[in-house]
């Protein structure tokens, strides 16, 4: 009788199984999707006004794939290309370097290494109604970059003191918190509102927001609420969200449709997540996390949804990303799940988060999938030593939170192709949940062998003699 040895033992040794089975099957019943209120328009008509609001974006979208189309490290075009797409577009200058804020924000421009090319949205935009409305949507949730508040352009008559320019940051960003309220207001009035009954709204709101904050009152003598209402309006008009003023009616403002379509879509998310039974709108990313690794993928990205149309983009994608480079794994992948459903909004942080180990290769494979990539072909952008990384990544989620039969199922997923050559590479990638991942495979695994050489390798790493 002899021993056996794991020399030669293939990976693949039990059936394929997807990881997703570790998550519990949904047993509620769907309920009906809400109904947008009457008078809505339909889908393709919605998708025609976004059309029409993002004509310009669209057709500089097009000439930068096709033409120079090349930008500085920062995004901004330099003043030759300016010109010369001014001069092929027959736009001026400023409207040429409005719509291309407008096109990278809606994802029809992807900028890489300086060079800008069509995003995937572009090339779906003729024949798929819902990418343009996503598009327009991601430059609605951008107003503020897409029209930059300048208090220049926009403060009182009175001098600001010199030291200043008259606006707190602070400021500025409690404004912007509170622009989806009055945005909801508008859309729950149906109908135009007086610009006075917005400004006490956003009064109100503002001074809630400092008190929660502990901050002191605004300053009553230079109140910049006026011309911070003055910029959201504005700033929402020029993304097709308000109609422009009526010079008969100029203190009363109402929604576009697609403004209108927009923010009950919002509203329904956060009635959704307040009403259902896994609704966790109010709770930290990590919280709600936890909670959608216990549903299927269906309704995990509907809470995700309904989580991130409760709170402003950028601090829900950067909490998001401090989840990931916590020590469970699990709600690593799922904040990039999440991030999913965030889309173009979040693409500058998770571009900063390539160059951080712990985030690396779901960054890379985020950003792949942004901009076209199958989830399958993406895996070839990471390297060995990256892809051996988030193998052992996911088992550690695998062995924390799944079953035995998965974390067995997970060794057919390793780039090596036998188990001697991945213990060899696991040992030399320095993840730190290495001894518990290759513990955790060698109490699962049927094959003693196999099991053997797994606490051999455990031991190694413990020892450091990896």
């Amino acid at each position: 009788m002899t021993s056996r040895s794991p020399r030669d033992t293939p990976l693949r040794l039990v059936p394929r199984r997807p990881l997703t089975a570790a998550r519990r099957t949904a047993t509620t019943r769907r309920p009906r999707p809400p109904r947008p209120p009457e008078g809505t328009p339909s889908v393709p008509d919605l998708a025609r006004l976004a059309r029409v609001e993002l004509d310009d974006a669209v057709r500089l979208a097009r000439w930068a794939g096709t033409g120079p189309g090349t930008a500085g490290p920062t995004g901004i075009l330099d003043d030759p290309v300016l010109k010369e797409a001014a001069a092929a577009l027959d736009l001026t200058p400023g409207q040429i370097r409005a719509a291309w804020d407008r096109a990278r924000l809606a994802g029809l421009i992807e900028l890489h290494g300086g060079a800008a090319r069509p995003g995937w949205r572009l090339r779906a935009w003729d024949n798929d109604d819902t990418a343009v409305l996503r598009g327009w949507v991601a430059l609605f949730d951008a107003w503020s970059l897409a029209h930059p508040f300048l208090p220049h352009r926009t403060a009182p008559a009175a001098p600001a003191a010199p030291e200043t320019d008259g606006t707190d940051p602070a400021l500025v960003a409690e404004v912007i918190e509170a622009a989806p309220q009055l945005l909801s207001f508008l859309h729950l009035s149906n109908g135009p509102v007086p610009i006075d009954t917005l400004l006490d709204l956003l009064r109100q709101r503002v001074a809630e927001l400092r008190s929660e904050r502990h901050e002191p009152p605004t300053d009553g003598a230079h109140d910049p609420l006026p011309a911070l209402l003055d910029w959201i309006l504005d700033a929402a008009a020029l993304v097709g969200a308000l109609r422009p003023r009526d010079r008969h009616r100029p203190d009363e403002v109402a929604l576009t449709e697609l403004g209108s379509w927009a923010v009950w879509v919002k509203l329904e998310q956060i009635c959704v997540a307040a009403q259902g039974p896994a609704g966790h709108m109010e709770q930290s990313a990590e919280t709600m996390l936890r909670a959608c690794a216990r549903l299927s993928p269906g309704p995990a990205r509907a809470e995700y949804r309904a989580w991130l149309a409760a709170r402003p983009v950028a601090p829900a994608v950067a909490e998001l990303l401090d989840t990931a480079r916590g020590d469970d794994a699990l709600l690593r992948g799922l904040a990039f799940e999440a991030l999913r459903v965030v889309g173009d909004p979040a693409e500058a942080a998770v571009r900063a988060g390539v160059d951080e180990p712990v985030l690396r290769p779901y960054a890379v494979l985020w950003l792949a999938e942004l901009g076209g990539s199958d989830p399958d072909d993406a895996t070839a952008l990471l390297t060995r030593e990256e892809a051996t990384w988030l193998w052992v990544d996911t088992a550690a989620a695998v062995a924390d939170h799944g079953e035995d039969h998965l974390l067995v199922s997970h060794l057919e997923t390793a780039v090596q192709g036998s188990v001697p050559g991945l213990l060899e590479e696991v040992r030399n990638v320095g993840h730190p949940r290495t001894v518990q991942v290759l513990v955790a495979l060698a109490a699962a695994h049927p094959d003693p062998a196999v099991a053997k050489a797994m606490r051999r390798a455990a031991f190694q790493v413990h020892t450091g003699e990896a």
